[in-house]
């Protein structure tokens, strides 16, 4: 990820095709070690293409994956009669004893606006 963060950084700074130097001087900037290799294969996988419609393209793929909470769901309802019911009261305890650690900060006897 931060050869491509680098990439962009470097098309988005105006270089419309960074060098595998450049994308080094951008990483070495932030202290980031430069993966030859990687940023090998970045390079050619981008070279002669518009970022632009790779982002784009990209995010059609990304349309069709799905996003998770419909997994949840739909498990749930396969855990059995009993189990389903647990899980509500599970939840109600991990909230009180949420608040009941906020009350005890309040005992400090101080607030940060006094």
């Amino acid at each position: 990820m931060k050869v491509v963060a680098a990439y962009l950084l470097a098309v988005l700074g105006g270089n419309a095709s960074p060098s595998a130097s450049d994308l080094k001087s951008i990483l070495a900037s932030v202290g980031a070690e430069a993966e030859d290799d990687r940023i090998e294969l970045l390079l050619s996988e981008v070279k002669g293409k518009d970022i632009t419609e790779l982002i784009a393209s990209g995010r059609e793929k990304l349309a069709s994956v799905p996003s998770g909470g419909g997994a949840v769901a739909a498990s749930a309802p396969a855990t059995g009669g009993g189990g389903g019911a647990a899980a509500p009261a599970a939840e109600a305890k991990k909230e009180e004893k949420v608040e009941e650690k906020e009350e005890s900060d309040d005992d400090m006897g101080f607030s940060l606006f006094d």
